[in-house]
């Protein structure tokens, strides 16, 4: 396979998706960051973490032809507000299609304006690069449907932020980058001209098996299965998103775009890390309802396909989104339970309800705590909270109704409960040590992550939550 041999699939559509866009060239680009399972997967080498020419062949030299890199247009309502946008500092290098048939994206973020960049620089810092990296990986070793990162490239030059920082830039790998933003593009620039090639096209990169007569509702279903179980995944694990704006939604159901984001420690439903999320609306427990609200915004732009009047157009999409609601608290019930060893026992979801109670009172930290149920399964009762050790007892009788051995039921929790999630604390201690030249901290947290439900020699300090108090995050643009 010849890894600078790309597909332009994008390009069968119309102009007003995209435009062309040549990614910048540095002088002295390095690999600070190299995935080589997935290289290989790609094509490219599994090995490049001194390969000064590797980094030359994506940073260093002009793109020509046969390349035909591009930028993105598309819309979203960002903290619920309408706007155009597009890809300011991300430019799609090509199109990847595997001997099995899979089609990927391949694309660079951080490498320089595009005629979308408005008044950005098109550029990227080094932090946050790392950051979307490191977590896409933990997503990935968490089994939750993530864009991924092939790369972290440093490009040798600083960018302008609240000073000078290292810039560099991130290779992003994705099933696709459509989002409900491209369809909200579509409907505000033409949409009976473009939406139906739009379908058509989104149909042919994410097929469903969901098939009917009607294309814009097989799709619609598609997505709206993929989001509620995107959704759950991230519930389970204690994933703040940060910034659900229309455009960060995909049609693939991969979580896409690490800017704000991190993962609880102290279990608080209304949890919010965003510095720029002032009222909470992307908070932890609000996840499901903006999925709702960003999924009412694609079927707006696909009400004219539904049927061919608007009544029954709006009646079908919104039993579709009401019918996504009672989805989507049946999964998260299953999964809780998956997480407390009752999967089987949707009698027992007021366990699930007093647990949580108990969490937010005493800010219980979420991963070790349901982590550490595997530990008392069959161990005494135990526990410096009297209200926690009659939750012990009532949990104990209901797993004795289970037909299962302990060892079971252990294995079970172990599987759906992760040990190693990207602690704050220890993210932002990686990032710091690579800003300065020393990322050895880094690839040592990449490698942890990559098997969080597995106990690891010396992962003690890894899976501790960090000091007590506020942490916030920002974009980083």
């Amino acid at each position: 396979m010849n890894p600078w041999s790309f597909d332009y699939s994008y390009r069968t559509l119309s102009e007003d998706f995209y435009q062309d866009a040549i990614p910048d060239t540095f002088a002295d680009p390095r690999i600070a960051l190299w995935n080589g399972p997935l290289a290989e997967r790609l094509g490219f080498p599994a090995s490049a973490d001194t390969d000064t020419s590797l980094a030359a062949a994506f940073l260093g030299k002009p793109w020509r032809e046969p390349t035909q890199p591009l930028a993105q247009a598309y819309a979203g309502h960002q903290f619920g507000h309408f706007t155009m946008l597009g890809d300011g500092r991300a430019i799609l290098l090509g199109e990847r299609r595997l001997s099995h048939g899979e089609h990927i994206d391949i694309q660079l973020k951080g490498s320089g304006r595009t005629p979308f960049s408005r008044r950005g620089d098109g550029r990227a810092a080094l932090g946050p690069m790392l950051r979307e990296y490191l977590i896409s990986e933990a997503m990935h070793g968490l089994g939750i449907p993530t864009t991924r990162s092939l790369a972290v490239i440093t490009t040798g030059e600083n960018v302008h932020r609240t000073g000078l920082e290292p810039g560099a830039v991130l290779i992003r790998i994705a099933a696709s980058h459509l989002r409900v933003g491209t369809f909200e593009f579509a409907r505000a620039k033409d949409g009976q001209r473009l939406l139906p090639e739009l379908i058509s096209y989104a149909l042919s990169r994410h097929p469903s098996a969901q098939l009917s007569d009607n294309p814009a509702l097989t799709l619609f279903d598609a997505v709206l299965e993929r989001q509620r179980r995107l959704i759950v995944e991230w519930m389970r694990v204690g994933f703040i998103h940060g910034v659900m704006n229309t455009d960060n939604m995909t049609l693939s159901g991969e979580t896409i775009d690490y800017g704000p984001c991190a993962f609880m420690d102290r279990f608080n439903p209304q949890q919010v890390f965003s510095s720029i999320d002032e009222s909470g609306r992307y908070a932890y427990s609000q996840q499901p309802i903006i999925a709702q609200w960003n999924l009412a915004r694609f079927a707006e732009t696909l009400l004219d396909f539904f049927a061919p009047n608007q009544v029954d157009a709006i009646r079908i999409a919104e039993e579709r989104l009401d019918a996504f609601s009672q989805a989507f608290q049946d999964d998260w019930t299953q999964m809780m339970l998956g997480k407390i060893g009752l999967p089987n026992s949707p009698t027992q979801t007021p366990l699930i309800h007093a647990l949580l109670d108990w969490m937010t009172r005493t800010r219980a930290d979420f991963t070790g705590t349901f982590r550490g149920l595997s530990a008392r399964v069959a161990a005494p009762h135990s526990g410096d909270d009297p209200e926690f050790v009659r939750w012990q007892m009532r949990w104990r009788d209901a797993l004795t109704a289970e037909a299962r051995t302990p060892e079971d039921i252990k294995d079970q929790l172990n599987r759906t409960n992760p040990l190693y999630i990207p602690r704050n604390h220890r993210v932002e201690e990686a990032i710091s040590a690579a800003v300065i030249g020393n990322f050895a901290p880094v690839r040592a947290l990449v490698t942890r992550l990559q098997t969080p439900y597995v106990e690891q020699t010396d992962g003690q300090a890894d899976a501790e939550p960090g000091p007590d108090g506020p942490y916030h995050t920002f974009c980083g643009t």
